[in-house]
């Protein structure tokens, strides 16, 4: 009904001492989640009389090494990179040195992160190669210990991201959630495969369901899932089928920023809004390439919009050759004329989205 919170059930959902004016989070997607995105994400207007509506509860930045932070590098500033639109912020940190871990945990504090993660869900080799990710899975042990060395460094919510497990022989959906929870962890985000899955396959809800049951039975702190959640029908299914309290998007929103806007709409009401304008779509996509050219140089600017075209392409359809034709765009002023034009057409043929 119209006026329900955005909370499932009405329960708004709290890590720690943070409330979130939803319980939709926007995942941690290395290469993609920067400011200049997690901006035009917040930035969609919400449905009047459904409370925090148009806003994620919590976005993510990109994944942080830690070290990197501490040495202050440069790619390392832009990825943790936020401002005063961006909150709450969560800042997610990898690694396996619970010293350098909570130093790092101190850096994101004092540089504006609300909520710090511990990132154990990371499947890549890049990261697991340097005993990162979900490698924390296979030694429960000092995992647990790194956790606490970093809940007890700083004064902000500490949370943690996992996987079912390494494999189907190695699965701590029972053991090592409750023991984040016994040390401090404020909240635990749970991907629905294993480490060996990647991407492939399917989420597997079940798996989810048994971390809620195992950390409900001690702890009263949220679990969200995580996973395959495209549409706000995957948002109610995963809250409906697992019982945890929120859900995190990941790739479902590259392309469809306001996904956040319609989920809280259809979770609050049980019907989908009216489909969010196309020219409005494409007035996003404009201001992802203004975020981008505020914040990088033009030559950065221009490639990164050009390969996130590939996801919002599909959205803005029909627009012949679309993925084509802006890969020859050569300045901000060639793109800017570029999606004025189209955002004129649509106005023209007032085509249905």
């Amino acid at each position: 009904m119209p006026g329900r919170p955005a909370g499932y059930n009405g329960r708004l959902m709290r890590i720690g001492n943070v409330e979130l004016k939803t319980n939709l989070l926007l995942a941690p997607i290395a290469g993609y989640c920067d400011l200049a995105f997690r901006l035009v994400v917040r930035s969609v207007p919400g449905h009047e009389g459904i409370s925090g509506g148009g806003t994620v509860g919590l976005a993510c930045t990109d994944l942080l090494c830690p070290q990197a932070v501490l040495n202050e590098n440069q790619k390392s500033l832009w990825l943790a990179a936020t401002s005063p639109d961006d909150q709450p912020i969560c800042m997610q940190l990898y690694g396996a040195d619970g010293e350098i871990m909570a130093q790092a945990a101190q850096w994101a504090q004092a540089h504006g992160a609300t909520t710090i993660d511990i990132n154990m869900g990371c499947p890549v080799d890049k990261v697991t190669k340097k005993n990162g990710g979900s490698t924390l899975l296979c030694d429960p042990l000092n995992t647990i210990k790194l956790a606490k060395q970093v809940v007890d460094a700083v004064d902000v919510p500490v949370t943690a991201k996992i996987r079912l497990g390494w494999d189907d022989t190695q699965i701590i959906t029972d053991t090592l959630p409750t023991a984040l929870a016994d040390v401090g962890i404020a909240a635990v985000t749970v991907h629905g495969r294993t480490t060996e899955m990647k991407f492939r396959g399917n989420a597997r809800l079940e798996g989810i369901s048994q971390v809620v049951e195992s950390v409900k039975r001690k702890h009263d702190i949220p679990v969200i899932g995580n996973g395959d959640v495209k549409t706000p029908m995957d948002a109610k299914r995963m809250l409906d089928v697992t019982g945890c309290d929120g859900v995190m998007i990941g790739r479902g929103a590259l392309g469809h920023p306001w996904l956040f806007r319609d989920t809280a709409y259809y979770l609050a009401t049980g019907e989908l809004p009216p489909p969010y304008p196309r020219e409005e779509r494409a007035r996003l996509v404009l201001q992802h390439f203004e975020n981008l050219l505020s914040m990088r140089d033009e030559r950065i600017a221009l490639n990164t919009i050009k390969r996130r075209m590939s996801w919002y392409s599909a959205h803005l359809q029909p627009w012949p050759g679309l993925r084509r034709d802006v890969q020859d765009i050569a300045s901000p002023q060639q793109f800017r004329e570029f999606m004025a034009a189209g955002i004129e057409r649509m106005q023209e043929d007032a085509l249905p989205v």
